[in-house]
């Protein structure tokens, strides 16, 4: 299947984004139970804020939605500063990890979809 020209945009802002948070952010993810705890709970209220509260997300990938999403936050965050480890890394944290989990696939309801995060 041909990506179309948002999901590459998309998931060109992911990476850029995944950059962003570096690798001490990664790396403190891979280290911290507690941190990569709160970036799973966060991965589930972002599905839930797109599955259930964006119509027709089901025919888009989720790497498109998840983009969107995380571009609306930072929008709101400017001017702020923010580390992997405030409320908004964390967010930001949990939308690059389901957008490299789901990608051009649409999010599903489905808990049990959730990719592990650690």
């Amino acid at each position: 299947m041909r990506a179309t020209w948002r999901e590459n945009n998309a998931r060109r802002w992911i990476a850029e984004l995944s950059d962003r948070i570096g690798m001490a952010g990664w790396a403190a993810l891979a280290v911290t139970p507690a941190l990569a705890a709160e970036v799973d709970q966060h991965a589930a209220a972002v599905r839930d804020i797109l599955v259930l509260g964006v119509e027709g997300a089901g025919t888009v990938g989720a790497v498109v939605l998840l983009a969107a999403y995380g571009r609306g936050l930072l929008d709101n965050a400017v001017g702020l500063e923010w580390t992997p480890r405030s409320w908004l890394g964390v967010r930001l944290m949990a939308i690059c990890q389901l957008a490299h989990a789901h990608d051009a696939k649409p999010l599903t309801a489905d808990a049990y979809a959730l990719p592990e995060l650690t």
